[in-house]
């Protein structure tokens, strides 16, 4: 599947397009002067720039794709809308399309803005889904700390060394995914750079 993004120069309207599983639809949108026109599967609509009530941008990583990104968008006369930062290639491969995504995100958010919009834009997780989160997590990091001094007065280096990696990788990646996502209030100016992905 061909992704697209189109500048002003190539045309008037910019267009992303991603596949949401192997199997299924594609997702097209494309941004019209006064509306986002999308297709999702058989599904298709427009949303008016100056009916969006909230955007919310994340960082979703997943087995297959440890870089992915969500906008998910809510209006008064469409459902829930996600737009993702990769997409479906094949059994075992997804396509990380940042700079398209990233320019897209961009330009959707500049268009909301000049519209009006009475919208909230926020970022990360809900509040409350955010901090049981950290709590879980703190209390893993906290049990794994302690099997690795464990491992170590017991002088079994191989134990020591398996569970000092899997505590190292855990702690980047979770922490990684608490850090990007804490909840907060944007400006459709200004995007955090930490909810979308580096071009």
């Amino acid at each position: 599947m061909t992704t697209v993004i189109a500048d002003d120069e190539a045309a008037a309207d910019p267009a992303y397009a991603f596949k949401p599983s192997l199997m299924g639809g594609a997702c097209q949108f494309t941004l019209r002067p006064d509306a986002m026109e999308w297709q999702i599967g058989r599904r298709s609509g427009r949303l008016r720039y100056d009916r969006v009530r909230a955007t919310r941008l994340s960082y979703r990583p997943v087995t297959m794709q440890t870089h992915r990104f969500i906008t998910e968008i809510w209006s008064a006369d469409n459902p829930k809308i996600q737009i993702v930062s990769v997409s479906w290639r094949s059994i075992m491969e997804q396509e990380r399309l940042d700079k398209a995504y990233s320019s897209f995100i961009s330009e959707l958010h500049r268009r909301v803005s000049a519209a009006g919009a009475p919208a909230k834009f926020t970022t990360g997780l809900p509040l409350v889904t955010y901090w049981v989160g950290v709590v879980i997590f703190s209390g893993v990091i906290l049990a794994t700390g302690g099997l690795f001094l464990r491992a170590i007065g017991s002088v079994q280096w191989a134990a020591t060394a398996v569970v000092g990696i899997f505590f190292l990788v855990f702690a980047y990646q979770l922490g990684t995914y608490f850090y990007r996502n804490r909840p907060g209030r944007y400006h459709p100016d200004a995007i955090p750079p930490s909810v979308l992905p580096k071009i």
